[in-house]
């Protein structure tokens, strides 16, 4: 199977896996997980747009998922427009889709590659009701393969649900 077919089988299976049960749902702290804007700034001949698309969007389910493994209710936040992040939309607009949704909380941020080794995000975590930002924390990682990813992933998730414990 193309390389291709797999990473798009993959983050199908993700994104059903992390799904929250609706029955479940109902007392549990609601985080809007908005997706991830993403860079190449690292200058390489390579055009590597389409594996960096579907990489954010595993990256985005994967912290999904690895936030309602805590018994967080996880959205994404319902946007007007097809992408749903902090570069596309106005702030405002962003903060109003994840209050929409019920989110106490909502995650955001990008990821940019600055060379063919190293990739630089920052993560962003609002608090919705109070209208504050309570966590703003650069990332950075080794790798451009699905791995480096999937490991940067569960960090993030870790680092916001320790954010959101001490809250």
């Amino acid at each position: 199977m193309p390389r291709g077919q797999v990473l798009w089988l993959l983050c199908g299976a993700v994104a059903l896996l992390g799904a929250p049960a609706p029955a479940a749902a109902a007392g549990q702290l609601a985080v809007a997980v908005a997706d991830f804007d993403y860079s190449d700034t690292s200058g390489e001949e390579a055009d590597q747009s389409a594996q960096h698309r579907d990489r954010m969007t595993i990256f985005a389910a994967l912290l999904r998922d690895g936030l309602a493994q805590r018994d967080y209710r996880v959205v994404r936040p319902a946007c007007p427009q097809p992408a749903c992040t902090a570069i596309s939309m106005a702030p405002d607009d962003l903060v109003a889709a994840a209050r929409r949704d019920g989110a106490r909380y909502l995650v955001y941020g990008g990821i940019r590659k600055m060379s063919t080794l190293v990739q630089w995000g920052e993560v962003q975590l609002f608090d919705v009701e109070r209208e504050q930002l309570v966590m703003r924390r650069a990332v950075t990682f080794r790798g451009d393969t699905d791995t480096a990813f999937r490991r940067a992933a569960d960090f993030v998730s870790e680092t916001v649900k320790d954010a959101m414990a001490g809250r």
